[in-house]
């Protein structure tokens, strides 16, 4: 009997060791993420963002697509209004495109490498190695990181991912405020390492006239598909190429803009509009919009006046506001373009990409459904910028 007992012992001893040598800890899951990013060739990835920025939350669904050394796709679309962006990087810059209005706006950034998006898995996983004070928890089926969130906004300071056990495929993320309310979250539906993809799925022409076919769709079903079969499709893609006009003329792919994109905006500007290149195309009637009013002003700000302006055909609208700090909104509906910010930073709106330009005055321009925004301000702090610009996202004119 005493023998039966004893080797009973030994194999709970033995069972218990088993598991827990099966069982990771932080640092062997963090061995593994380097690994899986340093091999890592390529990734699709879909799911919903959830943006708890305003008084409703904001849905976008989110397809992402990477491919090295250095493409990426991301094509976000609003779930309520059904407008896709597309935010495209080649080897000819970074574009956002609404392929819908057949607008593109285009500049000189190394986005995503100085910063990155909540959706891009190497942002994650970069946001998770570089914490030493990172907290960790094993759940049934993911390992959970709760780091500190590096997201160029002092508004984001912590966030929660989920990873697949499995794959360290990402499942979920959570990015929250100083008072540890949600902010962001993104619910991943699917993610695929090692996507082939199409020779010029990263070609701003195919992805604007693809997704145009599709009545201003993007995706699966838009044509610019992940390659079926390895082969030609699994290789890098080719990079993207000038597409001759009818009539002969050669251009980058946007309406009316010439070949010669590629100059840099003057040092001395600060508007905004440094650098741009206007259409040659004629301009079209006025279309007007109304004015879009942004729902979130800082303490001790109001709004001075607004007007209308309509010349040459063009319909903007000018916005100022004054008190703690003073700043101006401009909205307009542009012909395309091609424009190159210089010096300028991208910052991420979370419903599109903006671009921070200018020196001690500052201008944070986007652009959304069709229509460019511009906030210029000497004294209004970024982080400021980005919450109003956030805040008219959802606003209809008036």
């Amino acid at each position: 009997m005493r023998r039966i007992s004893w080797m009973l012992a030994m194999v709970l001893v033995l069972s218990a060791l088993l598991a827990a040598c099966g069982k990771k800890d932080a640092a062997a899951v963090v061995k593994d993420l380097n690994e899986v990013v340093g091999e890592m060739e390529s990734y699709q990835g879909a799911g919903v963002m959830t943006l708890h920025t305003g008084d409703t939350p904001q849905q976008y669904k989110v397809e992402v697509w990477h491919q090295k050394p250095s493409y990426y796709r991301i094509a976000l679309t609003n779930a309520k209004k059904d407008v896709t962006q597309i935010v495209l990087r080649n080897d000819e810059g970074v574009f956002v495109l609404t392929p819908s209005q057949n607008k593109s706006f285009r500049f000189q950034s190394n986005w995503p490498d100085n910063q990155g998006q909540v959706y891009l898995y190497e942002t994650l996983i970069r946001s998770i190695t570089g914490d030493t004070t990172r907290q960790f928890a094993d759940e049934k089926e993911s390992y959970v990181f709760d780091v500190a969130a590096n997201y160029n906004t002092h508004a984001l300071v912590r966030q929660k991912i989920w990873l697949n056990k499995s794959d360290y495929a990402p499942k979920q993320v959570e990015v929250s405020d100083s008072n540890a309310n949600v902010v962001v979250d993104v619910k991943f539906d699917s993610f695929k390492f090692g996507a082939a993809f199409e020779k010029d799925a990263f070609d701003m022409q195919r992805n604007m006239t693809a997704a145009t076919k599709e009545g201003g769709q993007t995706g699966t079903d838009s044509g610019v598909t992940p390659a079926e079969q390895t082969g030609e499709g699994g290789k890098e893609p080719a990079n993207p190429q000038t597409a001759p006009e009818p009539d002969g003329a050669v251009t980058d792919g946007q309406s009316g803009v010439g070949g010669d994109t590629e100059q840099q905006g003057t040092e001395g500007a600060t508007t905004g509009q440094e650098g741009e290149e206007p259409t040659l195309a004629e301009p079209e009637g006025a279309d007007s919009f109304g004015v879009i009013q942004p729902t979130y002003a800082p303490e001790g700000v109001q709004l001075k006046d607004d007007q209308i302006l309509e010349e040459a055909g063009d319909y903007s609208v000018m916005l100022r506001y004054e008190g703690t700090y003073n700043y101006t909104i401009f909205e307009a509906r542009p012909q395309d373009r091609a424009v190159s910010l210089a010096p300028s930073s991208v910052v991420d709106l979370g419903f599109t990409l903006g671009m921070i330009s200018g020196d001690a005055l500052k201008t944070l321009t986007w652009m959304t459904d069709g229509i460019e925004y511009r906030i210029t301000s000497a004294d209004l702090p970024q982080n400021e910028m980005v919450r109003i610009a956030t805040s008219m996202q959802e606003e209809s004119g008036k």
